[in-house]
């Protein structure tokens, strides 16, 4: 069924409509106050979701910012005074958590290190909130005023929390590459070991969630960080309770760190299929693997227009700008022809059976992007077409919600978050719709609870 052309099964409902309108419009970037340590609400009804299995009806006790009961609908006293919300026939989820996407880096069409500034970074987490992805890892690329926003900014139930790695280190005039278009203070460029360490232990004391590292040639164009550099900097990493994480496109790469003792590969595997030693030493080393498979699809999938790009969900988390460069013919023929759109299209198939072999064999999968590093890769939308394309790959649904919810909580070390559990935190995505189902019926948001208040 359709409603003024769109597809009724992913139209947002009243309340998020407003907001997607309100956040395109000037970015809205405020909130409700945090919930009363001592308000009760209970929310009756909706199947749960827990970060394993979904429920049947289900009563859910919240308590300030925290779940306090969950169970059978009936089986859990409602308490005294407590603010009953009636949600029969809806779906409850964890929030969704993206372990790797970047912030401050895009405007429309734009990019540039001016735009890495608290009202837009503020405006971008207002987004993704909206989406019902309460916090986001921003894996490098970022200017000293991280460490601030990331002190500031979290906590609150406005806009989803923020984590990172601070700018990150790369290889002198290796990636990130100049057409990204970043300052030098987005990205260290250690020359020796020492100087990689210098920098980890720099990042480190002004509070960072991990280190981040490009081990890329792109292509065989740029130098890539060597093994002298990048082991030391896992070690420094290590040494100083971090995880380190690395950017890579090819599987030597990807296995030369993992047996360097990185913790987590923070892409997918493009250039080949994985192999069996990799994917055993993944397992024996417990080392996380986020695939990003949307990343290439957003080089070519715009361009070919497919009937969800009408659709409000979509239309509500592109800038003006930007839409009009996807609306434009000319832009859409010369890329559809051009020679990076099969490349793209195979770095998806590929990307796709790597993540299908890695995950049947229980290598450990999180949930990333790279959404806001480039124009196309667009913060909010992009979490949802990723648990698209994850179950194209072979997942199922509930497979590929957890990994969204779930395992990335425990890939960021998030103890409170990712499950609808006592005593996790009360960050809830209410759906009109079984995403268990239909993994496109995430997009039917009804609203968005964080830390036990429900946002508009």
């Amino acid at each position: 069924m359709t409603v003024n052309g769109c597809s009724e099964s992913v139209r947002p409902s009243p309340p998020l409509a407003a907001l997607l309108a309100c956040l395109l419009a000037t970015g809205c970037a405020h909130g409700p106050k945090p919930a009363d340590p001592s308000s009760r609400v209970v929310l009756e009804g909706a199947r749960v979701f827990d970060g394993e299995s979904l429920s049947g009806p289900s009563t859910v006790v919240l308590e300030g910012a925290f779940i306090r009961a969950v169970g059978p609908r009936g089986s859990v006293p409602v308490p005294r005074g407590a603010r009953v919300v009636d949600y029969t026939g809806k779906t409850l989820l964890p929030g969704l958590i993206v372990a790797h996407a970047h912030v401050g880096h895009t405007r429309g069409m734009e990019m540039g290190p001016e735009f890495y500034t608290r009202e837009l970074i503020a405006q971008q987490l207002d987004r993704y909130q909206a989406y019902g992805v309460v916090a986001v890892n921003a894996l490098g690329m970022n200017r000293p005023l991280f460490y601030t926003l990331r002190r500031e900014l979290n906590g609150h139930t406005s806009g989803a929390d923020l984590y990172g790695a601070g700018p990150g280190l790369g290889a002198p005039q290796g990636a990130p590459p100049p057409q990204m278009k970043i300052a030098e203070d987005q990205v260290a460029r250690p020359r020796t070991a020492e100087e990689a360490r210098a920098r980890v232990r720099d990042m480190a004391e002004r509070g960072v969630d991990m280190i981040k590292l490009w081990v890329d040639s792109l292509g065989g164009k740029q130098p890539k960080l060597s093994p002298a550099v990048y082991r030391a900097a896992i070690d420094e990493a290590h040494r100083n309770g971090l995880k380190a994480a690395a950017h890579i496109h090819d599987l030597e790469d990807a296995k030369a760190l993992a047996e360097a003792g990185v913790d987590v590969i923070a892409h997918g595997v493009r250039d080949q299929r994985v192999d069996d030693a990799f994917i055993q030493t993944l397992k024996a080393r417990g080392t996380w693997y986020i695939p990003t498979v949307q990343l290439d699809e957003a080089n070519y999938i715009y361009a070919e227009h497919p009937a969800w790009m009408n659709e409000p969900f979509f239309r509500a988390a592109v800038e003006p700008e930007l839409q009009r460069h996807f609306e434009d013919a000319t832009w859409q023929r010369e890329t559809l022809a051009g020679p990076e759109a099969a490349k793209a299209r195979q770095a998806v198939a590929l990307n796709q059976e790597n993540l299908r072999l890695l995950h049947e064999a229980g290598v450990k999968v999180g949930f990333g992007t790279d959404s806001g590093a480039l124009p196309h890769r667009i913060p909010g939308f992009a979490e949802h077409r990723e648990l698209e394309l994850m179950v194209q790959a072979g997942l199922t649904p509930a497979q590929a919600l957890r990994v969204a919810t779930r395992n990335s909580a425990e890939l960021l070390g998030l103890k409170d978050r990712g499950r609808i559990a006592p005593d996790m935190v009360a960050d809830l995505v209410v759906l009109d719709a079984d995403p268990t189902e239909d993994i496109r019926h995430t997009q039917r948001i009804h609203t968005v609870w964080r830390r036990g208040v429900e946002v508009r």
